[in-house]
């Protein structure tokens, strides 16, 4: 059984303490500068409700490693082999997987990490998983942005896909066979984009612990 979450919500449509997903994506979405975040315990969520986003919001950790400032002010640098910020860059698409079952059917979307508008979505697939379908979101978001020819960075809350994605090939212990066909056809075609097309788009991890549950979240947690 899942962990109980409690969410705080210090800037949005009604700020405070929620004990779901759910009622924190209500206060959220579509509201412009949301801030808001999870914890493991409601009284730590309540001290830092109390407390007020400042030092509790929008900062990650430190990340390992050498970092540089963009043009933009924000602080870049890796984590686990991926490239982490320690701002969110709001003009960015989020990504984000539902599944029912890990392996079992799949679907993807990705969303303005501004606003939550839905920008595009794919599914449900028949039969895959969780990290499979972060990686086509992820070649989904690029290929999308190549084709407008916009810069925007792509937040991804899996180190998996991300590594995926920089390597142009997925390494999964899920079966090719008649169940996972579609699955495996859709992983074929992101993989040669990748290896023929090129991108400057950051591909960054998105710093659940700091910033709340990305927002293309499914909420099925």
């Amino acid at each position: 059984m899942a962990k109980q979450k409690y969410y705080v919500v210090w800037e949005g449509k009604q700020p405070g303490v929620y004990n779901t997903w759910a009622e924190c994506q209500a206060q959220t979405d579509h509201y412009t500068g949301a801030k808001y975040k999870s914890y493991e315990s409601k009284a730590a969520a309540e001290t830092a409700f109390k407390a007020g986003w400042k030092g509790n919001w929008g900062t990650g950790t430190a990340a390992s490693g050498a970092s540089s400032t963009s043009k933009s002010g924000k602080s870049w640098g890796r984590s686990a082999g991926v490239e982490t910020s320690e701002e969110i860059d709001y003009d960015s698409i989020s990504v984000d997987v539902g599944t029912r079952g890990n392996p079992g059917p799949v679907e993807y979307k990705g969303v303005d990490t501004q606003t939550g508008d839905v920008i595009f979505s794919c599914g449900p697939i028949s039969k895959g998983t969780n990290n499979i379908g972060e990686f086509l979101a992820i070649v989904h978001a690029l290929a999308l942005l190549g084709h407008e020819g916009s810069r925007k960075t792509v937040y991804s809350d899996s180190v998996n896909a991300m590594k995926w994605v920089k390597q142009k090939k997925v390494a999964t212990t899920l079966p090719r066979d008649a169940s996972t066909e579609e699955i495996w056809q859709l992983i074929d075609r992101a993989e040669s984009w990748l290896r023929s097309h090129t991108y400057d788009n950051k591909v960054l991890k998105w710093q659940t612990k700091s910033w709340g549950e990305i927002k293309a979240d499914y909420g099925r947690k």
